[in-house]
């Protein structure tokens, strides 16, 4: 059986305008994780994963170095949330 869990995440730094919406959308769909990912009004982004642990887990530490362009100031586990199923989107 495999372990499954569901976090949301905040990645502050230099993270919008960057391509990391769609970078996280890239990522998180080739490890199999559902949830989605979008823009704060105060330049941060805000990311859903769910799916199995340690693949939320290796897309937690890929957030940490974003695409090329990014610069990745922190990433917070902001709570554990519901589980969400489906496609990973933009939001």
């Amino acid at each position: 059986m495999v372990d499954k869990r569901s976090v949301r995440v905040r990645i502050s730094g230099e993270v919008q305008g960057v391509g990391y919406r769609a970078w996280t959308v890239r990522r998180a769909s080739a490890l199999g994780l559902s949830g989605w990912v979008r823009n704060l009004p105060d330049g941060d982004v805000e990311a859903v994963f769910s799916g199995p642990a340690e693949s939320v887990a290796e897309m937690i530490v890929a957030c940490r170095e974003g695409p090329r362009m990014s610069t990745v100031r922190a990433v917070e586990e902001v709570e554990a949330v519901e589980p969400v199923s489906g496609r990973f989107e933009v939001r």
